[in-house]
């Protein structure tokens, strides 16, 4: 009796050694022959027979042995038969540079995944902080409006103790004030005459040869430098280290009055000799009025420092304005 056996039943290592090339295998046992195909890679292989005796002679091959060792020894020869062929080594090389790039592309994917999972903590963090940033900022606006809030209300208080005072006392208030102001302004205009007047004295002694003749214009430097003596309080107020605006307007008096002392004397010719002697002598008139406006804004200035004279507006302390 002849039996066919596929050759995928019989395990071999290596799946590589299968072939579409089959050889045949005859294992004959007890009168029987068998027929096994065996997986070979030329056509030129030859078919194999292995015969078997059934009888208990002590020299039979399968007294040690079974029929499956003889069939795994004989595919493991034509495994290493087939692997040694020069053929089936470019196969084998190719394998293994498959499996080695597969294992490099999942050696990268795993990277990708991790490199994916920090990113996407790294895109949670950042919307935490952004929740964050949001929850602070509407902290910061509730503060601003909280204070404004604040400030409305003592705004509100102040104002209703403004008005629950009584309306006279403010017009008295008011009345004190303007009375103050005009007494200072009083007080700076006298200084400033009595100081002016001292300080062009000398120069106006130079100019009139009896007492009548100066008294004139003694009398025109002492109005002269009260008017300056009111401007110069209005004009500094509480600017006090501003030397332009002092000095300023000193010059601006001495000008205006040292140009009408000028238009008071002779007409003005066309000569040479007139021009020059006009100004000559408005040179003169200038420089003399301007040094006696500065004297006046000194002592302004003095008896303002040393709190003689108050400067506008006067200064209240806060119990004085409750």
């Amino acid at each position: 009796m002849t039996t066919a056996i596929n050759p995928n039943l019989i395990s071999s290592p290596n799946p590589l050694t299968r072939s579409p090339f089959t050889e045949r295998l005859h294992i004959t046992v007890s009168n029987c022959t068998r027929t096994f195909n065996a997986p070979a890679l030329s056509s030129r292989s030859r078919p194999q027979t292995v015969k078997c005796n059934s009888n208990n002679n002590n020299s039979s091959p399968f007294e040690k042995g079974s029929l499956k060792d003889v069939l795994s020894g004989m595919v493991d020869q034509r495994v290493e038969e087939l692997l040694n062929k020069e053929e089936n080594r470019g196969l084998l090389e190719g394998l293994g540079k498959a499996t080695e790039r597969v294992e490099i592309a999942r050696r990268e994917l795993a990277e990708i995944k991790k490199q994916e999972i920090e990113a996407q903590q790294l895109r949670d963090y950042i919307n935490q902080l952004e929740n964050r940033a949001s929850e602070i900022t509407e902290c910061q606006r509730d503060i601003t409006e909280a204070r404004a809030l604040v400030e409305e209300a003592e705004r509100s208080l102040t104002v209703d103790g403004v008005g629950g005072r009584d309306a006279f006392t403010e017009i008295e208030l008011e009345a004190i004030n303007k009375n103050e102001e005009r007494w200072e302004s009083i007080k700076a205009a006298s200084i400033s005459a009595v100081v002016g007047t001292l300080a062009g004295l000398p120069i106006s002694l130079t100019q009139v040869t009896s007492f009548p003749q100066l008294i004139l214009p003694s009398a025109i430097t002492f109005v002269s430098c009260a008017l300056f003596g009111v401007t110069f309080r209005y004009a500094v107020r509480r600017d006090f280290d501003n030397f332009q605006l002092k000095n300023g307007t000193a010059a601006a008096f001495g000008v205006v009055k040292g140009l009408a002392t000028l238009g008071g004397g002779p007409p003005l010719e066309l000569t040479a000799a007139s021009l020059f002697s006009h100004a000559y002598s408005g040179a003169i008139y200038v420089s003399e009025n301007v040094l006696i406006f500065v004297f006046a804004a000194v002592g302004l200035d003095f008896c303002i420092k040393t709190r003689i004279l108050s400067s506008f507006p006067i200064e209240r302390s806060i119990s004085e304005t409750r």
